[in-house]
């Protein structure tokens, strides 16, 4: 194809053939290069979007990250920073699940690697080994939003890809949950990218090497992370035509890879190899044992956990259901497949189908795109009733055991004897994060609750034992010479119980934390930090 030069004869001279050239170029780009004619201005093929685009979106999940400030399950700490710490810091703890090796160290390895660099540039302060690592998932999570958009626009066109991405990001669950460091988060952050190279109709992005790659990364962070793509991987093969090569040639690599790296790393931080994909398949799914954290119905998922993560959005998901096409319905299968999974498990939690939360962001996106009447005060209600949930969540529901931590913190780095200090977290297990949040090797101690693996009929865990009888438990655990914590961290419903134990030995209330307007039946509306208040020595009785 030539270029126009500057010279009018060459102009005159080639009008008629460069016409007829310019015709057969726009019928070649309205049916092949129509989406990229759009964008011109793309970044390349990490983002591949406008750059306006690339930051804006970046830069919504970093406010996103900084306006959630609460606390949601104990997996957040205690499956990916607090292990983290301890790799890199050399003290901390780790839970039942890792000397039983139930958890890979693959996803606490990305946080251990900020944590080495911060450590290596004498940065390793607190607040960043807090922040850092929450920031670097939201940007993950910014490029999985990008890739759906991306997705949307190949597959239909931008008008429909900008309602998806309007619902993606105003859901009220995604804002709470994408910047948080679970491998639920990364599970679904590596589903949406997968999805952008998995072979659907009309996308201009399919890559089996990619897209089976990105699946079995997620499943070695978390293996349910595979329940979701059963659907999606038989449709695969059963649409392709060369089966065997697609099995020999593309999954069997890029599984033998992926499966290789992760024995590596769990063999080099556990010193033995372990294939730590089947303990935890064999723990959650096999022998269900999960249900020693808790059970629910079969139909908690139909009937409360997917219309709680869906919220205002479920009248558009329903509605984009009827309406979308059906080279759509795999979409659908996919969720109605992972609810129907995770039913037949005992424990049930909202963050378990968070994966497949993207998926009815198409269905609510065709609703939207559709609607012919009221589609204002139907975007406004959307947008305004998924805001004021996500800031109620992020801002103010379970803060307490988070911002009680910067108390401990101060206590750390502030407290001229910090030397005689301790603390004792009287909470249900692991409702605090700990030493990634304190980053100093104070005396602490919590309340155990490991599963029983040997099958006792009459089991229970040390804060099951606590909560029977807390004032008897603090006068047997305390009894005779026992040295006494110097701080006691507790729920306000505990107060009035163990107030006798608190008077006798001279503890005194130092801080009070908000916590949450709907408390459950061990916790409370507030957190209490008590100081024990000595004339002479610190913990002498």
């Amino acid at each position: 194809m030539e270029r126009d030069g500057g010279g009018g004869g060459l102009f005159f001279r080639g009008l008629q053939n460069r016409c007829h050239e310019k015709t057969k170029l726009r019928t070649r780009k309205s049916t092949l290069y129509l989406s990229p004619q759009k964008s011109t201005g793309r970044c390349g093929d990490l983002l591949g979007e406008n750059i306006y685009l690339v930051l804006f979106i970046i830069a919504l999940r970093i406010c996103n990250c900084f306006l959630v400030q609460t606390s949601f399950v104990p997996d957040e700490y205690w499956q990916s920073l607090e292990v983290a710490h301890h790799m890199v810091f050399n003290y901390g703890y780790l839970t039942w699940e890792w000397t039983e090796r139930l958890r890979g160290y693959t996803y606490p390895l990305i946080f251990a690697s900020i944590y080495k660099i911060l450590h290596l540039l004498g940065k390793d302060s607190v607040h960043l080994l807090i922040w850092i690592p929450r920031l670097a998932q939201a940007f993950l999570s910014a490029i999985a939003d990008l890739r759906l958009y991306s997705l949307m626009k190949q597959l239909e066109n931008q008008q429909v890809a900008r309602w998806v991405f309007f619902c993606q990001l105003c859901s009220w669950f995604t804002w709470y949950c994408c910047t948080r460091t679970l491998t639920n988060t990364m599970e679904t952050v590596l589903t949406i990218i997968a999805l952008f190279y998995y072979p659907l109709e009309g996308s201009k992005s399919m890559n089996s090497v990619k897209y089976s790659s990105l699946v079995a990364l997620a499943f070695i962070i978390r293996p349910t992370a595979i329940i979701p793509w059963i659907p999606l991987l038989f449709r695969h093969f059963w649409q392709e035509q060369r089966k065997l090569d697609l099995i020999l040639h593309q999954f069997l690599p890029v599984g033998f890879v992926t499966l290789s790296l992760s024995l590596i790393i769990d063999r080099i931080f556990f010193g033995q190899w372990t294939l730590v994909q089947y303990n935890f398949l064999k723990f959650n799914v096999l022998q269900d044992l999960g249900s020693f954290y808790g059970s629910h119905p079969w139909h908690w998922y139909f009937s409360q956990g997917f219309p709680a993560v869906l919220g205002t959005h479920l009248p558009f998901f329903i509605h984009g259901c009827f309406l979308a096409p059906k080279r759509y319905r795999i979409f659908l299968v996919t969720v109605l497949w992972t609810l129907l999974v995770y039913s037949m498990l005992s424990h049930k939690e909202f963050r378990f189908i968070y994966p497949v939360l993207p998926f009815c962001m198409v269905f609510c996106g065709y609703s939207l795109n559709n609607l012919k009447t009221w589609k204002k005060p139907a975007l406004s209600f959307l947008f305004l009733s998924n805001m004021l949930l996500a800031l109620y969540t992020g801002l103010v529901h379970q803060r307490g055991t988070l911002d009680v931590m910067t108390n401990i913190q101060e206590l750390s780095y502030n407290n001229t004897n910090v030397s005689s200090a301790s603390v004792l977290m009287m909470m249900p297990c692991h409702s605090t994060p700990y030493y990634s949040h304190v980053h100093y090797p104070l005396p602490m101690r919590f309340l155990q609750c490991p599963p029983d693996l040997t099958g006792k009929t009459d089991y229970l865990v040390e804060a099951d034992m606590f909560y029977l009888n807390p004032l008897k438990w603090l006068y047997m655990e305390f009894q005779n010479d026992s040295p006494l914590p110097t701080h006691l961290i507790i729920f306000s419903i505990l107060e009035e119980e163990i107030s006798p134990f608190l008077i006798s030995n001279n503890y005194e209330r130092t801080a009070v934390f908000f916590h949450t307007h709907f408390p459950e039946s061990r916790t409370g509306s507030h957190v209490y930090i008590y100081e024990r208040k000595l004339k002479g020595k610190l913990n002498q009785r």
